[in-house]
């Protein structure tokens, strides 16, 4: 670590790292997460975000040390806030003296606020505007360009962290396998003989249609012999129902009360996965499984998989390109370019 850097001047022995979104958000700062270990291997890490986040915390203990539930905040979208626990959340974390608090939750307008309130020694994060910089606080323009786990890793290359790489990840443990032969939700699949089809997303509006998914899956069936498995949660199942029910050939169901870990361990035998853009992407990104992603509204340059060649993001708001989605998938399954594209990685997206 460069002695000239911020976390070498602070001597830092703990961190308490500020995220609280969901699944894909969390899955895309790994990579910073990661730097920040490398740089402070002995240090204590402390991740704060949703309640939900205790597993993604439990998942990736090589880098998490620990998790503290955060109750919301009133300008914050994701949860609603328990304004009874929130004396307490901010009285147990000054207690603690962290030497650090680091806020990756987007370009701090919000977030800021709440991260000074932790009381650490020491803050770094994001702002919108001109950087910031004291002996106690950085904070830097939030890049308004990237992916999103490039756009965290210039704060921790900023701060003095060694390169760790781009790359996702999504450990697949034996309780998760276990649970997932338990559940019963997918039986007696082959291991490579299956793709997976994942039509939901947390909101509706991302959605492609269930018709849309039925064609693709009907058609890869014809083509390539393999299963159709249809994942989701729970509350997901009947989206899923209604993709079989546009289908001619037979799906496997498996929108089930599992948990992400078990999810991710069916996909992970699977040969590729078609989803909307949500989380499952960006497991499929931490697997190393090949995927297709419809994207109807987020920022495509900023959520879509690095690997472009791996993982191909179709633009489609008008749910009018099933045919493109298949051109991709095919490729995926064979290993070759699509027809009409004249050389690897000439388009990011299609």
């Amino acid at each position: 670590m460069n002695r000239r850097s911020f976390l070498y001047r602070h001597a830092i022995r703990s961190v308490i790292v500020f995220r609280a979104l969901q699944l894909g958000d969390m899955l895309c700062a790994v990579p910073a997460l990661r730097a920040l270990r490398a740089a402070l291997p002995d240090a204590l890490v402390v991740l704060t975000g949703l309640p939900w986040a205790a597993q993604f915390a439990r998942r990736f203990d090589a880098y998490v040390n620990e998790f503290i539930p955060f109750p919301g905040h009133p300008l914050l979208p994701e949860q609603a806030v328990h304004h009874d626990g929130l004396p307490s959340y901010y009285a147990a974390i000054c207690d603690r003296g962290f030497d650090l608090a680091l806020q990756l939750h987007g370009s701090g307008d919000v977030t800021n606020h709440i991260v000074a309130g932790f009381g650490a020694r020491a803050m770094a994060g994001f702002t919108r505007g001109e950087a910031s910089q004291t002996d106690r606080t950085l904070l830097l323009p939030y890049p308004e360009a990237g992916a999103e786990q490039e756009r965290l890793l210039t704060l921790l290359d900023r701060l003095g962290a060694p390169d760790a790489g781009t790359q996702l990840e999504f450990p697949v443990r034996r309780e998760d396998i276990d649970e997932l032969e338990a559940s019963n939700a997918a039986p007696d699949l082959e291991p490579g003989n299956y793709i997976c089809i994942h039509p939901g997303a947390r909101t509706r509006d991302k959605c492609w249609p269930p018709e849309r998914f039925a064609e693709v899956a009907d058609q890869l069936k014809q083509e390539f012999g393999l299963d159709t498995v249809l994942t989701g949660s729970a509350a997901e199942a009947p989206l899923a129902r209604a993709v079989a029910q546009h289908m001619r050939t037979p799906a496997i169901e498996a929108a089930a009360p599992i948990s992400i870990g078990a999810m991710a361990a069916l996909m992970s035998r699977a040969r590729l996965l078609i989803c909307n853009d949500t989380g499952v992407s960006h497991i499929a990104a931490g697997l190393g499984l090949s995927s297709v992603v419809v994207f109807s509204k987020a920022d495509i340059a900023r959520w879509a998989p690095l690997d472009r060649q791996r993982h191909r993001c179709i633009w489609d708001p008008a749910a009018e390109r099933a045919a493109v989605v298949l051109q991709h998938a095919r490729a995926l399954l064979t290993g070759t370019a699509p027809s009409g594209q004249r050389a690897a990685g000439m388009w990011p997206y299609w």
